[in-house]
């Protein structure tokens, strides 16, 4: 998910996500037994599966609410003081897996925005058009470069973010399919997601499943690539069928005509913040270091004004608003309506506000189910019904990675909350650690970004509401809804099929008399 620092040397990341796993019995107990714990989430799922696919209402806010009646009404199936439960909420919601995801959809908006206003697309859609990069490879252009970018930075919302808000757009401009590059997106965060090293994911399989972050990433990437190389073709052959959007008249040509390519000088910016996260630098300096020289280039090339990044908009009777009128910053309104601060930074922000609180009633939810014990017993049921044999234990692994995925919507959270299982398991048939962490991750990565509900497709999703406002050639009838996309997230899903294939066959299977893991780098 995300790059960290030096400066979590000391810490476990298995310390950020309460098991509640090691009482005899668990601290909240329901009527109807340890199943009703997951209702809350169960009832979410089914919310969020009926307003976007069934309705086709891709709204944050009533996710939000459907996640809150999930978790009201749950409190009614709890025995006893329903104290309990409420401190669980505030338990969840206090994870620091989920401030961490929220911290990096928040600088990647404002770096994303102010790349954006400072005319990075336009710069994208000149080179794509003097290149012959037309609507047919531009998908699987995208793909690559959102692998590069992601595996750079470590971030795959970051990337997911920030490559809506400036490849999307231009990609439609020049007649990309939307459903097929919102996939090719995706899959680039998936990419990268997996295999970084300083990915949140990549370090949590690997400290979860005692090995070294090298030695996992080094194993790792014959599964990724195969995945690549077939979804990259898959990119290719598809955009020969899928055709794009209509742009009305000849606003297309127009607009392609307009385009400068000075708006590429933000690759610069771009290439800081992933030449500083891959120094090792936590991910917000990095991103922090990419909105500095994005803003510089921007004021010095004339890309965008001081009042473009940030303005206040004073009413005209405030005290010193008329005397100070002369500062770039500040301007006075007649409209009340128009009172506010604006500009790329609060405009890259306030777009995941809403996504924050959604993901923070989430996690909630989750721990609600793991105090509540349908997070134990299900897991308990897999290992000793179906992890009979070494391939079933590997199919086990799979199948249970994906189902905590599919409730625990950030994918780091729900490898922090399913791997010790995962390392339970493979323990029993010896799996070399290596092997535990690559099928671990391999579908925290993947399903990550593909449910519609999921962490990264939501903020990708969230990104793409704020084009129409962006662009005046942009409506509403080109937003894809995440259900759409589903079936086009070919990294994805062929990562999970690889999982599926090769604890079939053992392709890339390790024990541990194979070879021993180093011992456990913690960064």
């Amino acid at each position: 998910m995300s790059g960290v620092s030096d400066d979590s040397a000391d810490d476990d990341p298995t310390d950020a996500f309460v098991q509640g796993t090691d009482d005899d019995d668990p601290r909240i107990t329901f009527y109807g037994g340890r199943g009703m714990s997951a209702f809350p989430i169960a009832f979410f799922i089914v919310w969020a599966v009926a307003q976007t696919a069934l309705w086709r209402i891709s709204d944050t806010g009533g996710l939000i609410v459907g996640i809150l009646i999930g978790l009201i009404v749950g409190m009614f199936f709890v025995r006893g003081n329903w104290k309990s439960y409420a401190n669980t909420i505030f338990e969840g919601m206090t994870q620091p897996v989920a401030v961490t995801a929220i911290v990096a959809w928040i600088w990647a908006g404002m770096f994303a925005e102010v790349l954006q206003d400072g005319g990075f697309v336009d710069g994208l859609v000149w080179f794509a058009d003097i290149a012959g990069i037309g609507a047919t490879l531009f998908p699987a252009i995208t793909f690559v470069l959102a692998a590069l970018f992601t595996t750079g930075i470590g971030t795959g919302y970051g990337a997911a973010i920030a490559f809506v808000t400036l490849f999307f757009p231009a990609g439609i401009l020049l007649g990309a399919n939307p459903v097929l590059l919102f996939g090719a997106i995706l899959s680039g965060a998936i990419f990268g997601d997996n295999l970084a090293p300083v990915s949140d994911t990549t370090i949590v399989s690997a400290v979860t499943q005692d090995s070294d972050i090298g030695g996992v990433v080094a194993s790792r990437f014959k599964y990724v690539i195969i995945a690549a190389l077939i979804a990259f073709v898959g990119y290719v052959v598809a955009g020969q069928f899928m055709s794009g959007l209509e742009i009305a008249g000849d606003a297309q040509e127009i607009l392609v005509a307009q385009s400068e390519p000075i708006g590429l000088i933000h690759l610069v910016s771009m290439g800081i913040v992933i030449g500083a996260a891959v120094a090792g630098r936590h991910i917000v300096e990095a991103i922090s270091w990419g909105i500095v020289s994005a803003i510089a280039f921007s004021l010095v090339l004339g890309l965008m004004s001081v009042g473009d990044i940030v303005t206040f908009n004073a009413p005209q009777d405030a005290p010193v608003a008329e005397p100070l009128e002369f500062l770039p910053f500040l301007t006075i309104v007649d409209n009340p309506d128009a009172v506010g601060v604006g500009g790329s930074l609060i405009n890259g922000a306030a777009g995941f506000f809403e996504l924050a609180i959604l993901v923070l009633l989430i996690i909630a939810a989750a721990q609600i189910m793991i105090r509540g014990g349908a997070f134990q017993a299900i897991l308990d049921w897999s290992i000793e019904n179906l992890a009979t044999n070494v391939r079933n234990a590997e199919l086990t692994m799979v199948g249970s990675a994906a189902l905590i995925n599919a409730v625990i919507t950030i994918n780091t959270a729900a490898e922090v909350a399913i791997g010790p299982y995962i390392s339970k398991i493979g323990e029993r048939f010896n799996l070399n650690g290596y092997r535990r962490a690559n099928i671990l991750d391999g579908q925290t990565a993947a399903l990550g970004y593909i449910f519609p509900w999921s962490g990264g497709v939501l903020a990708g999703y969230t990104a793409m509401q704020d084009l129409p406002d962006a662009y005046d050639w942009f409506d509403t009838g080109m937003l894809v809804t995440p259900i759409d996309v589903v079936p086009f997230v070919f990294q994805g899903w062929l990562l999970v099929a690889v999982f599926v294939v090769a604890a079939i066959t053992g392709f890339g299977r390790e024990y541990v008399t194979d070879r021993e893991t180093e011992e456990v780098a913690r960064i």
